[in-house]
């Protein structure tokens, strides 16, 4: 499955593109650090060691923690990136998956890799039989609040909390994944 591409067309700003999807493998890792060090940057993480982020995405995959998919966009390369966490529904008693991350390069954004991304991990959630697609992100990100409403996701009434438990946390704040388009 490592390396698996799908090639879909997808609408984004009034025009179809052809976003090239792909599961990230080890060959990947530095071209989704660099990724996921953007994503970090837009929610304002700060990251003492650079070389972090690439060991950290290294690790989920070496233990098979998680899935990493890109989109590539021609012309543009690749632009957009998801890691995706299978977990457990007690409620449904049956698997799930959290979307932990869902970031677009500003290069990419509006250009479908976003909502190829995010079709892309429904399209295999349905295909695993998970019983959802779990996801956050901030309050005021908009954008990617209405790109998964479209996609169908809806906003739940349950209250999210977290317990910081870092050694320089306040033991307040989300340190879940969130997603940004």
């Amino acid at each position: 499955m490592n390396g698996r591409t799908t090639q879909g067309e997808v609408l984004g700003a009034g025009n179809p593109d052809k976003v090239l999807l792909r599961e990230a493998g080890e060959a990947d890792l530095d071209t989704a650090a660099e990724l996921f060090r953007g994503y970090l940057e837009f929610y304002e993480v700060e990251v003492e060691d650079p070389e972090r982020p690439r060991a950290f995405l290294a690790e989920r995959l070496a233990g098979g923690d998680s899935f990493i998919l890109l989109a590539e966009v021609p012309g543009a390369g690749t632009v957009g990136f998801t890691q995706v966490y299978p977990m457990f529904s007690s409620l449904a008693m049956k698997p799930a998956w959290l979307l932990g991350d869902l970031y677009v390069a500003p290069a990419g954004r509006r250009t479908g890799a976003g909502r190829a991304l995010l079709r892309e991990v429904l399209r295999r959630a349905r295909e695993a039989g998970v019983s959802g697609v779990q996801l956050e992100t901030a309050y005021d990100n908009l954008v990617a609040q209405g790109l998964y409403e479209a996609e169908g996701f809806v906003r739940e009434e349950f209250h999210m909390y977290f317990h910081d438990l870092s050694e320089n946390g306040s033991g307040t704040g989300s340190e879940t994944g969130s997603a940004s388009v």
